[in-house]
């Protein structure tokens, strides 16, 4: 399915979309196992945190709380903005309230763990010619309707730096139609070749806050980007080097997606991601 000509696209647009990777099955069980998660989720034993790509409001809400920064090995629950009162409490459902969930899916749910390291995953990385990837995180997005945040143009090297840079690959799996409509994905062709300005970094033990960037994003004009829709089942395999963003959902349809990193290089002890005794990043090839 992932065939040569997928492999040399990639490289030289910095992304390259695969209808049908996964079956409509194979999507619906992930969407299962994600509305069981949400049901027996006790929103009181959460902290209610808002998941923002602004660069500002970024380092504020997860920059100040450990609830954001050792989620790597766990199961946790962020929100989209404007979903809580004045008291902290959910203005609406938490079905409807929910940004993503991350970031430990792969390691510790059956469901996401067959998908994530089911041997077509391992096929693409095979035809990238990847020696010992890991996988280091994973998140299921939701995209709600009317209120589904935008994404800032970034590059995931960004925030998941690795040495050499450009060793992270992001597979980006569509659980429902992904269109312009409901804010698909938008990219740069080629700029995974102009390399990084900018990194979210952990502070040194004791600073607050817990994060920060260092340097500066690029302006990236809108005429620059083109549309990526993908059907259900659809994979977009994504560079960390690419610029890439999604508009602010207005419609009344969901975007939901399951994404998952994996690398083969150096990480960086600096990255807001680190693996713990718990759960070490786990070989694909296994």
């Amino acid at each position: 399915m992932f065939t040569d000509d997928h492999a040399a696209r990639f490289r030289e647009f910095g992304f390259v979309v695969v209808e049908g990777f996964f079956t409509v099955e194979e999507c619906d069980s992930l969407r299962a196992r994600i509305s069981e998660i949400i049901d027996e989720m006790d929103v009181s034993q959460h902290l209610l945190t808002e998941f923002s790509t602004q660069e500002k409001e970024q380092t504020e809400a997860q920059g100040n709380t450990d609830y954001f920064l050792s989620s790597g090995d766990k199961i946790r629950f962020f929100f989209e903005k404007g979903v809580l009162d004045s008291k902290g409490d959910l203005l609406l459902p938490k079905e409807k309230s929910l940004n993503k969930i991350g970031h430990a899916l792969h390691a510790r749910e059956p469901a996401f763990i067959n998908l994530t390291f089911s041997p077509k995953v391992k096929e693409v990385a095979q035809k990238l010619d990847l020696k010992e990837p890991v996988i280091v995180q994973s998140m299921y997005i939701f995209k709600q309707p009317r209120i589904g945040g935008e994404v800032n143009p970034h590059q995931d090297a960004t925030f998941l730096y690795t040495e050499p840079l450009g060793s992270i690959i992001g597979f980006w799996i569509a659980i429902e139609d992904s269109t312009e409509e409901n804010s698909c994905l938008w990219f740069i062709p080629g700029s995974h070749k102009a390399g990084i300005t900018r990194r979210w970094l952990r502070s040194p033990k004791g600073e607050h806050p817990l994060l920060k960037f260092m340097g500066q994003e690029r302006n990236y004009p809108d005429d620059e980007f083109i549309s990526v829709p993908v059907k259900k089942g659809g994979l977009i395999l994504i560079h960390g080097q690419v610029v890439h963003k999604s508009a602010l959902n207005t419609s009344d349809k969901s975007r939901h997606a399951y994404t998952f990193h994996i690398m083969d290089g150096h990480w960086s002890e600096e990255n807001w991601l680190q693996p713990t005794p718990e759960l070490p990043f786990p070989p694909l090839y296994t």
